[in-house]
């Protein structure tokens, strides 16, 4: 029979992962919605850019936006090439870039990701593939899944004209190419980054089982490795 120790110590340790859901505040609602669920179930096939883009042999960075940070971080975290990506803020100023005021709405901020890369190893135009392939989707107006307001929107911010001007073609690729039934609504924006909170960094991989990350961003890891295995480490 249990002690009445070993079975207060058992409760404490289901406390603490009750409140440990509860303090970390979620991109979104974990209630599932019919919207929601087709959003984290697809993984389109499509074809990568055609316009060609030279980048430095140095590293670089590339910047976007496509809902919750969590599982955009969580897919690039896993590609070839990738050697480091950051949660973050990007639409406004550096003052306004605290969660709480971006999650409220009350900011001109997209939940956004830094992804420091080698580009004799993975160029910009690999990045992008991915992103629109399976990251998220970017036909969505202000909002990903389950996340409403602007600050899920889809976006990108270049840091130079060539990663302007390729994804600019690239957006134009894939609009005539008709994927979607719907427009591509990815909007190209003026560059700006500001690291998010620390608890907000490799997310994915510190709560495996929180229920956005199962629900929402584990899907996006899959379709990544269905879609793009030559690029997963």
């Amino acid at each position: 029979m249990e002690s009445r120790h070993s079975a207060t110590k058992r409760l404490i340790r289901a406390l603490n992962v009750v409140l440990l859901f509860g303090l970390v505040t979620a991109c979104g609602p974990d209630v599932a919605t019919p919207i929601g669920n087709a959003h984290a179930n697809e993984g389109l096939l499509i074809a990568a850019p055609a316009t060609r883009i030279v980048e430095p042999k140095t590293r670089q960075v590339a910047v976007f936006a496509g809902g919750c940070f969590w599982g955009i971080e969580a897919v690039f975290e896993r590609v070839k090439g990738v050697t480091r990506v950051e949660s973050g803020y990007s639409g406004d100023t550096k003052a306004t870039a605290y969660y709480g005021l971006v999650s409220a709405g009350r900011t001109k901020h997209a939940e956004s990701v830094r992804i420091h890369y080698d580009p004799t190893r993975v160029s910009y135009n690999d990045l992008l593939h991915i992103f629109f392939s399976v990251a998220h989707d970017p036909t969505q107006l202000n909002r990903q899944g389950p996340d409403r307001g602007l600050q899920y929107r889809t976006a990108i911010f270049p840091i130079n004209a060539a990663q302007r001007n390729a994804a600019s073609a690239y957006i134009a690729q894939l609009d005539k190419a008709a994927y979607w039934k719907r427009p591509i609504v990815t909007k190209l924006e003026p560059f700006s980054f500001f690291p998010a909170e620390t608890y907000h960094q490799d997310f994915m991989a510190k709560n495996p089982r929180h229920p956005y990350i199962v629900q929402w961003d584990k899907p996006k890891i899959a379709n990544l490795n269905r879609l793009f295995a030559s690029h997963v480490r």
